[in-house]
């Protein structure tokens, strides 16, 4: 029998975009994660708005998701709704030097359109696997550039369900960080500034990047990326590296051999193992270099 929370849900958009006791290991890089009781893919912020009013009236919970590449979730799953801000909300335009697209854009999609236009800035964020929602929430960056460097403004979807557009300054963009989870916003949309370049350079740049991804990173196992913020002064692999934590695994997670700040799921790891390990290479790493490691990866429902 349904319930009327249930009842109501399925009122709000299409019964087809709405999963029940979902898998969530079927949509994170982990290849890890419990059952969602709801997974909703709402395809605009109107839609977005009726299922978190719906969440916040019968006090259930929710929680957002772009394409999971930056998460581990419980092997007891998510209680509640996981909303999946991915594919439908992808659009992308460009006029002269600006992109404008949706948070579910993924950043390789968007550095595919910048170098279809001849413009270069987003180089950077070509092979990160996430998406432009994600990016703007923890200011993702690699090899030397930021989503700062190049965001102008942001739409954002507010608790009590009102749109607001934020310039880049407001975000407070830091380290791996915003004032976007603090504040409960949901990013919707942003713009980025880039500037004109020539296509084969952009396309050489990226081509450049990529090989790096491929011969440093792990590529070849399930990740949720970088798993630890890089302490200042410091490069967290080489830490983990040094007090002799290469390859240690816990159950089915391990560090990678490959490239020490990588937790990888060797085939089975469960959220428990990952867990385990990251606080095992964060006391190890503590007691020998006196540095506190900080995980990256985000951690969402029951483990």
């Amino acid at each position: 029998m349904k319930s009327k929370f249930e009842n109501e849900l399925f009122t709000l958009i299409d019964k087809e975009r709405i999963l029940k006791d979902e898998p969530m290991k079927n949509h994170t890089t982990f290849r890890i994660g419990g059952p969602a009781d709801y997974f909703v893919r709402p395809n605009n912020a109107e839609e977005i708005a009726l299922i978190i009013g719906l969440c916040r009236r019968e006090k259930t919970p929710y929680y957002i998701v772009g394409n999971g590449s930056n998460l581990l979730v419980g092997d007891k799953g998510c209680r509640g709704v996981v909303i999946q801000i991915f594919k439908s909300m992808n659009q992308i335009e460009v006029s002269d030097n600006m992109i404008a697209a949706g948070a579910g854009s993924s950043l390789a999609q968007i550095a595919s359109a910048a170098l279809g236009a001849g413009l270069t800035g987003f180089e950077f964020a070509a092979g990160i696997p996430g998406t432009l929602g994600g990016a703007v929430v923890m200011n993702a960056g690699a090899y030397g550039g930021e989503m700062k460097d190049v965001l102008v403004s942001v739409d954002v979807l507010t608790k009590e369900g009102k749109i607001l557009t934020l310039q880049a300054e407001e975000l407070k963009l830091g380290y791996r960080t915003s004032i976007v989870p603090t504040e409960g916003y949901i990013v919707l949309s942003a713009r980025i500034a880039l500037s004109g370049g020539k296509k084969d350079e952009i396309r050489a740049k990226m081509e450049e990047l990529r090989e790096k991804r491929v011969t440093k990173q792990p590529l070849e196992y399930p990740s949720a990326g970088s798993t630890f913020k890089r302490p200042e002064g410091y490069f967290a692999g080489k830490l983990i590296q040094d007090a002799g934590l290469k390859g240690f695994s816990v159950g089915g997670a391990q560090v990678s051999e490959k490239h020490c700040g990588f937790v990888i799921n060797t085939g089975n790891a469960t959220a428990a193992d990952v867990q385990s390990l990251i606080g095992e290479v964060i006391d190890r790493v503590r007691k020998t270099t006196n540095v506190t490691l900080e995980p990256e990866v985000k951690q969402i429902g029951e483990f």
